[in-house]
């Protein structure tokens, strides 16, 4: 009887262990299918668009089946200028974003540091924010000519302003404790700078830095399509203009692509950035 009763939790202990193996095997599995989900709607997208060719429900000359598209690629790729185009184009946006970023993060750590700064800069930054790039860019254009300044600083402009905003609001929002504790340890301002607000605003600013790359990474196709001779954007208009689906194709999905690449990159930068921050992952 006593050897009946001390078993039973043992036998509970083990029925316990083995239903805690069997869920995270299943939840194992279930992470490492959750990685591949993603992959659903492009191939649901891509399938249709295949049944949607070879039905004839659209006509070729606006819906050109995959595997035109994809050979067209191969042609671009090798007897035209795409690899040209592709590193004009992304040599505008690193250089944009580049300068964009760099001028942002100086004048919003000023502003955020000194409230007379922000006076000084503020109504004037506000209601050039208002005034949507494109709207600049046949300006800047008779100033800069159709060459790459014009683009960059386009581009540079749409980059500037999340930035400056995030680092700004980022300062603003710093817990006003740790600014008493800082004064009470006399810290000199660039102590309080590195020690203090630059750990303080680091999220925001990854976050702002994200979403500017893939901001000016859209961007740079109305700009070169607008006012250029090459890159991407203007082959997607000489495409458009000229009736050249699969060539317009190409140049949209190469966009997306490099699109997404540059977003997981910066997520990567911005998950190491952030490592010592522990968030909820859904």
């Amino acid at each position: 009887m006593d050897s009946t009763v001390s078993g039973k939790p043992f036998v509970a202990a083990a029925a316990g262990a083995a239903w805690l193996a069997a869920v995270s095997c299943r939840s194992g599995r279930f992470l490492r299918e959750k990685q591949y989900i993603g992959l659903l709607l492009p191939l649901i997208i891509l399938g249709l668009w295949q049944l949607a060719s070879s039905r004839e429900w659209v006509d070729a000359v606006f819906l050109p089946p995959p595997g035109k598209v994809v050979r067209e690629f191969w042609q671009m790729l090798i007897h035209q200028n795409l690899v040209h185009d592709f590193w004009v184009s992304i040599s505008i946006v690193g250089q944009a974003f580049i300068y964009g970023s760099l001028v942002a993060i100086a004048l919003g750590v000023a502003a955020g540091l000194s409230r007379r700064v922000e006076l000084f800069f503020g109504p004037t930054l506000n209601t050039l924010r208002h005034i949507p790039s494109v709207a600049w860019l046949p300006l800047i254009v008779l100033w800069l000519g159709l060459g790459a300044p014009a683009k960059i600083l386009v581009i540079a402009k749409s980059v500037f302003f999340p930035v400056f905003l995030n680092v700004l609001q980022g300062i603003r929002g710093v817990d006003r404790n740790y600014i008493e504790l800082a004064e009470a340890f006399t810290l000199t301002r660039r102590q309080l700078v590195k020690k203090v607000i630059f750990p303080a605003i680091t999220p925001s600013l990854a976050v702002s830095l994200r979403y500017s790359a893939g901001l000016a990474w859209a961007l740079v196709v109305v700009a070169e399509g607008l006012s250029g001779l090459e890159g991407l954007g203007f082959l997607i208009f000489r495409a458009q203009g000229l009736l050249l689906t699969d060539q317009l194709l190409v140049c949209m999905a190469l966009i997306g692509v490099v699109g997404f690449g540059i977003d997981r990159s910066m997520l990567v930068l911005q998950r190491r950035l952030l490592r010592w921050k522990a968030g909820f992952d859904g």
